[in-house]
């Protein structure tokens, strides 16, 4: 019986000792694990990410120009005068080949009437001396005299016409007049500037870009023309790009037309202008701030099981807000676009939001 009270002592104690240690050393651990995963948490940065799918873009120049008029014309008199009458109103739309200004003709007038009567009296003479001529009663050398005469004749009569064709100023194509400086009355030379006439549907646009688009800026080519003041587009076409670089800007001036059947293109306005060079179809286009200089080129981080991972890309087009990357990645990889700054290589990462 002693022997069985000391078996059973020692049992309790030991019972004791394992309840008192188990606990502790249960407890202990964990405690431990909550703290590696807090710690784990804690180092994990929040970020955002997107989905990289394909998309149409297209490659643009982005320039600026200036309206210019379909046509324009200062309308100047080819002859010394004093205007008589003015038919156009200011800032009417006129016609081609309308009289707009009649000069003084009087004295042309007269001249023509003067040569008009020597070219019948010249021509009836011709016909007498061609009759005799025919019946060999005259010489050849008196025929030939008389016909010179005639010729002399019908060319004063169309001197003067001419001359009289120049005291009438007309519409050298459709347009709108300005407005004028001069009034009926006043006396003009070649150097009076009387108004200006302008064919402003469809208008020009002269614009200039960088020499090394020289090859790719060609007749046929789109343009996008923003009006800064409206904020309104419209569509126009190259049809002329200067054959020389300019020596001073290294730029290559080119000209479109653009349809402004509306009136609302003004001549001499400044326009935002956007070159189209090709459409793409299927291009990958990553957020600008996604991408991390590097002294081994440009890099993104995508996220793979939980870790920002570096991937190198070959970019191409750049737009106001996104690169186009034809290297390096594909659709469907997932790419982180904020807190980049604060991520190194295989860093863990928890996305907050992802697109």
């Amino acid at each position: 019986m002693k022997i069985n009270k000391k078996i059973l002592g020692w049992s309790l104690s030991l019972i004791v000792l394992l309840l008192l240690i188990v606990p502790k050393v249960n407890f202990s651990s964990k405690g431990n694990d909550k703290a590696q995963a807090a710690n784990v948490a804690g180092r994990q940065a929040a970020v955002q990410a997107i989905i990289l799918k394909t998309s149409a873009i297209q490659d643009k120049i982005f320039s600026n120009g200036t309206l210019l008029s379909n046509e324009e014309v200062a309308l100047r008199s080819e002859v010394t005068g004093k205007i008589t009458k003015i038919f156009f109103k200011e800032g009417q739309v006129v016609k081609k080949g309308l009289v707009l200004v009649k000069i003084n003709d009087a004295e042309l007038q007269a001249t023509l009437k003067k040569n008009v009567s020597k070219e019948s009296l010249a021509r009836d003479k011709e016909y007498r001396v061609k009759q005799l001529l025919n019946k060999s009663l005259t010489s050849q050398q008196d025929y030939d005299n008389t016909l010179s005469e005639l010729n002399s004749a019908e060319a004063d009569v169309e001197l003067t016409r001419a001359q009289l064709d120049k005291t009438e100023i007309r519409a050298p194509f459709d347009g709108v007049i300005g407005l004028r400086s001069v009034s009926e009355g006043s006396y003009i030379s070649p150097e009076t500037k009387i108004a200006t006439l302008q064919n402003i549907n469809p208008v020009k646009v002269d614009f200039s870009v960088p020499q090394k688009y020289f090859g790719v800026v060609k007749e046929g080519k789109i343009i996008i023309v923003k009006v800064a003041s409206t904020g309104k587009t419209y569509t126009g076409k190259i049809y002329a790009v200067e054959p020389k670089i300019d020596e001073t800007s290294r730029t290559v001036r080119a000209r479109a037309i653009i349809p402004n059947d509306r009136g609302e293109l003004t001549p001499g306005a400044y326009v935002e202008i956007d070159l189209v060079l090709q459409d793409i179809k299927n291009a990958l286009m990553v957020p600008s701030e996604a991408i991390v200089p590097d002294i081994n080129g440009e890099k993104v981080f995508v996220y793979k099981n939980g870790r920002a991972v570096p991937q190198y890309v070959t970019q191409n087009i750049r737009t106001e807000n996104a690169v186009q990357i034809i290297g390096g990645l594909d659709a469907g990889d997932t790419v982180i676009v904020s807190g980049i700054i604060q991520l190194k290589p295989n860093a863990p990462v928890k996305l907050s939001a992802i697109n």
